[in-house]
């Protein structure tokens, strides 16, 4: 997994404003725009809810040798990429195209031209694995996760969209295609036990509510974005981070998943701008509380017991750092992890990167509204602020002022 070439006692950060806002272009995709619908669909939070999927359909994979979290948030991370650049293609035409080998690698290739400028400061090796990823398109069991979380969602959406028009052009026929594919990973244990268990349905459709819940809800912003969107958004910049910092396997993947789920209790509770919860002292830690009573009653019920750490550890001080020492956890700083923890021993998890990479995304939801003609003071507050706080933070050697100055 050495992906990161960069010297890390240098002052160049690998992560790169072209990159980022080439990510955040996800967020203007809009999904279904030739269909009536109830709600806007957007491409990011589709490809966030299909990770929420791949992590419960991979949870069941766990003890198979050939099965990788690493892998399966690579794939997530690439997809995504391809699909940002292929925003034009209906998915037929798409399809249509992959049957035929030599003109799917043309295209990839070209997918590849067009991201390589954005790409390539992530290192070479990370560059081959990308054109590697779709050169090479043998079903192994991460791909088949992938592949079954993407039809899963798809679907979601698309039960949502045939209650409003079910008589509509080629309804029927999507219908019939979307219960084709999935039928094709029915042999998988996920999708097996989200046939038999309603309780595991009602998880992933109570996770996919957090598409509707709408990040500064009382500022006009374009593009808007979804907590989940948001999710999805800082999990990845989490593990890009991760991979700067040269984290050990485990490491990574815990800062991606807790990226993925920090919100999750938002479910519950809604989004609470940090304004309001700073308002009243003590407020922040009652609202902490209570979502963690309401996520006892109304999440974990959901999901197997075993997965209850996890997720605890994900959605319960997710901006501390934490590792396990002799069956402990201790609290430690994201530099003590580089130090003395950073192997899959320790189970390490990054928080305090968590917490710079959701800033991050903060600062850019609100930098892009403002470019793109929103005069909100809230919105120039927020990216002051946040830019004021991290211009001269370095969090597990990697400089975050660089990082912030390549917005200037």
């Amino acid at each position: 997994m050495d992906y990161n070439t960069r010297d890390l006692t240098g002052n160049k950060s690998m992560i790169r404003k072209s990159l980022l806002l080439k990510l955040f272009d996800a967020a203007y995709i809009q999904r279904w725009n030739d269909r009536v619908r109830p709600v806007e669909f957007v491409e990011l939070d589709k490809q966030a809810h299909k990770m929420v999927i791949a992590y419960f359909l991979g949870k069941f994979e766990d003890e198979n040798p050939s099965f990788s979290w690493i892998k399966l948030i690579e794939g997530g991370l690439f997809e995504l990429l391809q699909r940002i650049v292929l925003t034009d293609l209906k998915p037929p035409i798409f399809y249509k195209i992959k049957e035929d080998v030599t003109k799917y690698r043309r295209l990839n290739e070209w997918v590849y031209q067009e991201l390589k400028a954005v790409l390539s400061p992530l290192g070479k090796n990370f560059c081959t694995l990308f054109r590697d990823y779709f050169f090479d398109e043998s079903e192994n069991i991460n791909r088949r996760v992938l592949n079954a979380a993407h039809y899963y969602a798809t679907s979601w959406e698309f039960d949502i969209i045939e209650k409003i028009h079910p008589r509509g052009f080629e309804m029927a026929t999507i219908r019939e295609r979307l219960k084709a594919k999935q039928d094709e990973y029915s042999d998988l244990e996920g999708m097996k036990q989200l046939a038999m268990t309603d309780r595991y349905a009602h998880f992933l459709d109570m996770c996919g509510q957090l598409r509707f819940q709408i990040r500064w809800a009382n500022l006009h912003r374009v593009p808007k974005t979804s907590v989940m969107g948001h999710s999805l958004f800082v999990a990845i910049l989490s593990y890009l981070f991760s991979l700067e910092a040269g984290a050990c396997p485990k490491r990574c993947v815990n800062n991606y998943f807790t990226g993925l789920f920090h919100d999750l209790p938002e479910v519950l509770t809604r989004d609470i701008i940090s304004p309001v919860k700073r308002s009243i002292e003590g407020l922040s830690d009652l609202i902490k509380e209570y979502e963690k009573q309401q996520m006892e009653q109304e999440v974990y019920s959901l999901i197997p017991e075993t997965w209850h750490a996890d997720i605890r550890s994900f959605t319960e001080d997710e901006f501390d750092g934490i590792v396990t020492v002799n069956n402990k956890t201790l609290k430690v700083s994201s530099d003590e992890i580089n130090r003395l923890y950073n192997d899959d021993q320790y189970n390490p998890r990054d928080g305090e990167l968590v917490k710079a990479a959701d800033s991050l995304a903060a600062f850019i939801e609100a930098s892009v509204a403002i470019r793109n003609g929103s005069t909100s003071p809230g919105l120039v507050e927020a990216r002051f602020g946040i830019r004021n706080k991290f211009e001269k933070t370095i969090i597990a050697g990697i400089n975050f002022g660089e990082i912030y100055a390549d917005f200037e």
